[in-house]
C-alpha cells in the first residue's frame, strides 16, 4: 500500500502544511498540488464541492506528491467512507463534541476490528494499491476538529479515543464559541487558555495537534507552541487576497 508521507514527516519530527481546496475544479485543485504543500484538503464543508467534483479533484492531486485529505461536510459514516473510497488519505471531521462523536467518527474511518468501516475501496484499490484494505487502519489519518466550549471541555475524553491520529482546531468557530464573535479581540485570554489546554492534551495522549491560521506570523507562533499540522486560508481566500491586491495597484497607476 501507499506509505502515508504525513506519517513520515511526523515521526521524524516535522511540521506538516496543508493547502485548503474551496473552489470546485481540477485545476485549481492541481495547482495547489504542484505548490509544494506537504497535503491538501479537499473541503466537503465550507467548499463548494460536490461527491464527483471531489473525487475528480482526488485525481489531479494524486499526479503529485501532495496527500490528499478530505474535510467531511458532518459526522456521517456514508460520506465519510465514500471520501476515503475515493481516495481520501485521510479524513478530518468538524464538529466533534464528546467521546461518543469521536468514537463515532473514528469507527467510520477503521475497518474492523478497530471499526465499523464498510469494504468496497473503489478508487483506492488502484491509488493506493491492491493491498489497500490490509493496511489502510495504519495508513488512513482520522482528524477530529474541536471548535466548541464543549468540545474544550470534553477535550481529555475526545483525546483518549483509540485510534485517533489528531486534533484540530478550527480556530474561528471555537473563537465564535467561546467570545460570540470570530475576529479577535481582547477576550482576556479565553481563546489563547482553550489553544493551550488542547495542545497539552494531544501531548499527553500522543496525538498530532494541528491549527488553522490566517497567515505566516500565526503559523510561525503555533509552530513554536508545539503544532505539527498547520492549515493555511485557503485557495479561494489567497485568490481573492492577491486578486484584490493587483488590481488596487493597476488602479493606482491611473492616479499617476
Amino acid at each position: 500500500m501507499r506509505k502515508n508521507k504525513l506519517k513520515e514527516i511526523w515521526k521524524n519530527d516535522g511540521a506538516v502544511f496543508c493547502g485548503w481546496l474551496h473552489i470546485p475544479n481540477t485545476w485549481s485543485a492541481e495547482l495547489m498540488a504542484n505548490a509544494g504543500w506537504d497535503s491538501v484538503t479537499v473541503d466537503m464543508q465550507h467548499g463548494l464541492h460536490s461527491m464527483e467534483t471531489a473525487m475528480q479533484m482526488m485525481q489531479a492531486i494524486s499526479t503529485t506528491d501532495a496527500v490528499p485529505l478530505a474535510r467531511a461536510n458532518w459526522n456521517q459514516a456514508g460520506d465519510i467512507m465514500r471520501l476515503l473510497d475515493m481516495g481520501a488519505a485521510g479524513i478530518i471531521c468538524p464538529m466533534i463534541n464528546t467521546k461518543e462523536d469521536c468514537k463515532k467518527f473514528v469507527g467510520a474511518c477503521r475497518y474492523p476490528p478497530l471499526g465499523y468501516r464498510s469494504f468496497g475501496p473503489t478508487r483506492q484499490r488502484i491509488y493506493a494499491g491492491a493491498d489497500y484494505g490490509e493496511h489502510s487502519n495504519e495508513e488512513t489519518l482520522a482528524i477530529a476538529m474541536v471548535e466548541t466550549k464543549e468540545a474544550v471541555e470534553n477535550i481529555e475524553g475526545i483525546c483518549e479515543v483509540n485510534s485517533l491520529d489528531g486534533i484540530f482546531i478550527g480556530s474561528g468557530d471555537l473563537r465564535l464559541s467561546l467570545t460570540g464573535t470570530n475576529k479577535k479581540t481582547d477576550d482576556g485570554g479565553i481563546f489563547e487558555n482553550a489553544v493551550d489546554k488542547i495542545l497539552a492534551c494531544c501531548h499527553k495522549n500522543d496525538i498530532i495537534p494541528g491549527i488553522w491560521v490566517p497567515n505566516i506570523e500565526q503559523a510561525q507562533i503555533m509552530i513554536h507552541k508545539g503544532f505539527r499540522f498547520i492549515a493555511l486560508q485557503s485557495d479561494s481566500m489567497m485568490l481573492q487576497a492577491v486578486s484584490t491586491k493587483l488590481s488596487q495597484e493597476l488602479k493606482e497607476l491611473n492616479k499617476d
